[in-house]
Formats: C-alpha cells, sequence, structure tokens
C-alpha cells in the first residue's frame, strides 16, 4: 500500500487548478474535457481536485464541502517551502485568506495557514530538519 492522492471535492475544478498555480506556483497536470476531474504536479503523491457533481456520485450521502462551511475543515494541504513569507503574501495576492501569518515554532520550523477560494485549508511550511543536530 501507498499513498497516492488527495482529491479535494470543489465547485469548480478549473478554477482550483488557476488559483493553486498562481498562488503556489505549482502547474497543471491535467483538467478531463468533463471539467470534474483535473490534477497538479507535486510530486510522487497527486494532487487532485473533483467537481462536487462527482463528489455526490461518488458519495451518494454525501459530503461536508470545504466552500460551504463557515470554518476550515479538519483536514488540511501543507505546502513545503523555504521561503514561507514571501508564499503568503503570494498566495494572498492571488485570493487567499489568511487564517494564520507566518510564525516560527520551537522546533525551527516556520508555518503559517491561509483558506482557498474553494475552501480548502493550506499550511505553507518550511522543511522540517529531519536531523536537528546537524
Amino acid at each position: 500500500m501507498k499513498f497516492g492522492y488527495t482529491i479535494i471535492y470543489v465547485p469548480n475544478v478549473g478554477a482550483s487548478l488557476a488559483f493553486f498555480e498562481r498562488a503556489f506556483g505549482l502547474v497543471r497536470r491535467f483538467l478531463h474535457e468533463s471539467g470534474d476531474y483535473g490534477e497538479l504536479e507535486t510530486g510522487a503523491t497527486t494532487l487532485a481536485f473533483a467537481s462536487h457533481a462527482l463528489g455526490h456520485m461518488n458519495l451518494p450521502n454525501g459530503f461536508v464541502a470545504a466552500s460551504e462551511s463557515m470554518t476550515p475543515l479538519g483536514v488540511e494541504v501543507a505546502l513545503v517551502t523555504p521561503t514561507v513569507a514571501d508564499a503568503h503574501t503570494k498566495a494572498l495576492a492571488a485570493g487567499a485568506t489568511e487564517l494564520k501569518a507566518p510564525e516560527a515554532k520551537p522546533w525551527g520550523q516556520v508555518v503559517s495557514y491561509v483558506r482557498c477560494p474553494d475552501g480548502t485549508l493550506v499550511e505553507i511550511c518550511s522543511p522540517i530538519d529531519a536531523d536537528p543536530a546537524a
């Protein structure tokens, strides 16, 4: 078993892909001609978006749509960069809402939180040094 995908159900797949391209510099892998599914180039694990319509087809008993929740869902996408403050500012300029400004954590990592226009919670964080003694 290996972790293959994170799929976020959103109101508009193309808009979410475009936001992640503008805000975080990620590259679109593809958008299905139906507009119901798309992926970003994110390395070994795929970050994908699917339409609410596809979500309702897959989950006939429904789901909590991040875009319709007043508070962020209890799950986040974490994007790692050595320049958290710059990435945070770029995300806000692209239309994200600030939830928490960049903050240095006691373990040495810098972390911020934004909410995307589609409701997705994103943590922008610096890498964690695997060997703090190094």
